[in-house]
């Protein structure tokens, strides 16, 4: 760490000034954090991650390799990006034309983990806890801890808070086989009780 900093900044990353970067986080080799990107306490940017202007990391927030967050894109506390996964943050780019003003958002909820190579279409919400599958792409909003794979993007399951399969009984209830918790899965939608 640099005397000066309360946080890690590889010696080929760029950390542009006016950029926010919380303590304890590290910013590993060819990265570039542009000047109005906030970014948490303890996050790790790994090999080449770009952060846009006005991106909002969470604390905690894990960005693997090869990763790029556009503006528009907000990830809550203990995030986990995988390597090379996409945001996007225009529905229908076009080099010949700007459409900066356009840009839509996308939040990914507290906990949420998105696998290497998945894509994330912008205006499309992903839910707390939910996990995106290795090269899912995402086209519409994704539940709390939902489990989604394939192209387009589809539910076959549930996941705990740890990131585990839940198996619900007929009661609509599952108990996570790693951390013990309970979760209740009613019209649609889970919620841990414990």
């Amino acid at each position: 760490m640099n005397d000066e900093l309360n946080y890690f900044v590889h010696e080929t990353a760029v950390v542009d000034a006016g950029a926010e970067v919380g303590e304890g986080t590290k910013i590993w080799h060819f990265c570039h954090i542009m000047s109005r990107a906030k970014l948490g306490k303890g996050c790790s940017l790994g090999q080449n991650v770009f952060v846009a202007d006005d991106v909002i990391l969470g604390n905690n927030v894990k960005v693997q390799n090869n990763v790029s967050i556009y503006t528009g894109v907000i990830c809550e506390d203990d995030v986990f990006l995988g390597p090379s996964m996409v945001f996007t943050n225009v529905i229908n780019p076009r080099s010949a034309v700007v459409r900066k003003s356009e840009y839509m958002q996308t939040m990914v909820g507290r906990g949420a983990s998105i696998g290497a190579n998945a894509t994330i279409v912008c205006g499309n919400d992903i839910g707390q806890y939910a996990f995106i599958g290795a090269g899912a792409v995402v086209t519409r909003d994704v539940p709390d801890y939902a489990l989604i794979v394939g192209n387009p993007g589809r539910q076959i399951g549930w996941m705990s808070r740890s990131g585990q399969r839940l198996e619900f009984d007929g009661s609509g209830r599952a108990i996570c086989g790693e951390s013990g918790e309970q979760y209740v899965l009613e019209g649609g939608v889970v919620v841990a009780t414990t």
